[in-house]
């Protein structure tokens, strides 16, 4: 979304993680994706891709409009999500793998986090401003994926004023834009 809202032309490619392409491995040794290569440089990290976008042209000031501590307010809980969160976020989803606990477990561990996102909700429409900004559109993929897991059980639960974020981030036209089906070349 970040590359998309920069307006920079990247040549994407859908990558098999059971069957890496060499040529995805000789640029980025870590072997997992996303990989943006502009050249000379190599970005491996998604926060970084988004920053590095973000950096070249800003549109809609999801960076821009941070003060200092906003924007380390954002980092912060940016890094709370990719790390502490999308752990529990993984078994909970896949929890036919870690049959160490129900998946019940997971998602509590999940909550905490939730929680706290839902909190901040309640007192303004998104997660570090008024506006969204690039902790909403990092984060709210992985909210996403939480959902789907039991919709059902997303939709009663107590966090009201998350379902309405992520329900509008759902709506946005580039998220919508992004999410289209790439039609598959040969060659």
């Amino acid at each position: 979304m970040a590359i998309f809202t920069a307006g920079i032309d990247v040549e994407l490619r859908e990558v098999s993680l059971k069957k890496k392409p060499q040529h995805m491995l000789d640029v980025s040794r870590k072997g997992t994706v996303p990989v943006l290569c502009d050249g000379t440089t190599v970005i491996d990290e998604s926060l970084d891709i988004m920053l590095w976008a973000l950096a070249i042209n800003d549109p809609d000031q999801w960076v821009s409009r941070y003060s200092e501590a906003e924007k380390a307010n954002a980092i912060q809980l940016i890094d709370e999500s990719d790390n502490d969160f999308k752990r529990w976020l993984d078994k909970y989803k896949y929890a036919d793998r870690h049959p160490e606990h129900e998946p019940e477990y997971y998602r509590h561990k999940c909550t905490n986090f939730l929680a706290k996102l839902d909190n901040s909700l309640q007192k303004q429409p998104h997660l570090i401003t008024s506006a969204i900004t690039l902790a909403d559109i990092a984060i709210f993929p992985f909210v996403r994926q939480f959902s789907k897991v039991d919709r059902d059980w997303f939709d009663l639960c107590d966090f009201k004023a998350l379902r309405i974020w992520l329900d509008t981030l759902l709506e946005l036209p580039v998220f919508k834009r992004v999410m289209a089906k790439h039609v598959k070349t040969c060659g």
